[in-house]
């Protein structure tokens, strides 16, 4: 499942050479593992994106023509060849498909990186004619293999099969694009790209796959320890999960640990519970604590943790172990997501977040949890460049205003910055209510064009005629073929608003210098 949902069905590449990240082994056995999945992912690949959108399309395309008694064929799809690698020395080209590496076959990214970590391999294949055979192919030493494949599994993404009582999945309305719909729980995501996973569906294979490959670390939804509220959170295939994760943690895999924490439920004492649980447990690394997102689309919940009161109880229930984990591991262990700081300190939230050093290595970002604190940092750090002031200095002497459009849980931290940098009079955050999802939802993440166009229309219509804006939309709203949650691209949000529409990075020190560019191109509306 997603991280939350914070991020649309992003799919974005990252070089070759950072392709192994998040390979490792937690036990000295696991060394050699580590090798071949350090070499493998050097191999030529796609890797990790940050939601796997193509995966999630392809199953559900699979499903419909299984379902049809279509005759389907796996194998890592070519996407491209690289100029002059082996692959392409071999004849490979994009639509091709690999089907198995000396024999074995090619399930995933992982077997990909596990199996071509040699420097000889034989590759069996499918071309675009529909011709299979096998060649062998051969490469220096760090030598690329040559592909890039198109998405992570290639098989089908293993599928949820629990009945969680806050599954966000079941709060979306109806004709939205299936890689928002199938709920994935496939434990190879999870490794790959930090998506949860229960563990509910894993097999005995699966186990002895995880640990022979040194699939380490995983994201894991423990939700809470207790047996009985296990399964009333989370379906009658709980306990299946938890033995899982024992098996594995007592095999050396690792985990990074999240809890979606629901008022009265799993909170409070229970909640101390499951984290002395985890606690007992070296292999889980650490525990992001999330709190309940809900949407218009269900009647089951109609509050969070959204009030100060309720934020600052949950707080208070996690500092001790906070305390504890500071004292004999050196890092405070469980995590809340920002959501809570905001909401306990809606007043002077800056004065109450947790320094970077707290967050180490922000291994949970993906999950709501010290993105303020970055988002703050690389404020305070564009200022210090210059490019606050820079960019201001450009809006003034063109007397433009930048209007950016912004999920509303920016409000308790961006309003401060703006004012405290003095930009207000050419700066100004677009605070758009989610009225699309409902609920609390209120990230930029989820920001739909639908309302982003409803609001940039009225505040356009407000203003006088001739002023000069740009209006601007981040990044994050978009996916990886520029399609926001509502299936509506940033031409379309131009036409619904009636005025141009630039898209924007999410971090000040790249939207900073952003904006400047635009003003001095003109770029208004």
């Amino acid at each position: 499942m997603p991280r939350r949902f914070e991020t649309p069905d992003r799919l974005s590449a990252v070089p070759e050479s950072d392709a192994a990240a998040g390979f490792g082994g937690a036990t000295p056995k696991a060394d050699g593992a580590a090798a071949a999945h350090a070499r493998g992912a050097a191999a030529g690949e796609l890797a990790h994106p940050a939601y796997p959108s193509a995966d999630i399309d392809r199953t559900a395309r699979r499903v419909r023509e299984a379902s049809a008694g279509c005759r389907l064929v796996s194998g890592a799809p070519v996407a491209a060849v690289a100029p002059g690698s082996p692959a392409d020395d071999a004849g490979f080209t994009p639509g091709c498909l690999v089907c198995a590496v000396n024999g074995q076959p090619v399930r995933d990214l992982i077997d990909w990186r596990w199996l071509a970590a040699d420097d000889v391999i034989t590759v069996s294949y499918l071309d675009t004619d529909g011709d299979s055979g096998e060649v062998e192919l051969e490469r220096d030493w760090d030598e690329p293999w040559g592909f890039e494949f198109d998405g992570l599994v290639f098989d089908d993404v293993q599928q949820c099969r629990n009945a969680c009582t806050f599954c966000f999945m079941h709060q979306l309305p109806q004709g939205m694009r299936p890689s928002l719909t199938l709920r994935d729980d496939d434990f190879r995501l999870s490794f790959l790209v930090g998506t949860f996973v229960t563990l509910t569906n894993i097999t005995p294979a699966d186990e002895e796959r995880i640990v022979a490959q040194s699939i380490s670390p995983l994201h894991v939804s423990l939700q809470a320890s207790d047996p009985d509220l296990r399964r009333r959170l989370i379906g009658k295939h709980a306990q299946h999960g938890i033995e899982a994760l024992d098996r594995l943690l007592d095999a050396g895999i690792e985990f990074h640990a999240q809890i979606v924490l629901v008022p009265g439920v799993n909170d409070g004492d229970q909640l101390r519970k499951t984290l002395t649980w985890a606690y007992a447990r070296p292999g889980i690394l650490d525990v992001g604590i999330v709190p309940l997102g809900y949407t218009r689309f269900q009647e089951r919940f109609d509050r969070s943790y959204n009030d100060a009161d309720a934020a600052q109880a949950l707080l208070a229930v996690i500092e001790p172990c906070q305390k504890r984990a500071l004292a004999e591991r050196g890092t405070p262990w469980v995590f809340a997501a920002d959501e809570f700081y905001s909401n306990a300190h809606p007043e002077d939230l800056l004065d109450h977040l947790p320094p970077a050093e707290w967050y180490g290595t922000y291994e949970l970002f993906e999950d709501g949890i010290g993105i303020v604190r970055s988002t703050v940092d690389d404020w305070e750090q564009a200022e210090r460049a210059g490019a606050v002031a820079s960019c201001a200095r450009a809006l003034r002497e063109a007397n433009a205003v930048a209007v950016v459009a912004v999920g509303c849980a920016q409000r308790e931290f961006l309003t401060p910055l703006v004012e405290r940098s003095g930009i207000c009079d050419v700066f100004e955050p677009l605070y758009v209510e989610n009225e699309f999802f409902g609920g609390n939802v209120d990230v930029t993440g989820l920001l739909v064009g639908e309302d982003v166009a409803r609001e940039l229309r009225r505040d356009h219509m407000a203003r006088p005629r001739g002023e000069h804006v740009l209006y601007l939309v981040m990044s994050v709203c978009f996916n990886d073929d520029d399609v926001m949650l509502d299936d509506m691209r940033r031409e379309d949000v131009e036409t619904a608003a009636g005025v141009a529409v630039h898209v924007v990075s999410c971090s000040p020190l790249e939207y900073f210098p952003q904006i400047e560019a635009l003003v001095r191109a003109g770029r208004f509306a």
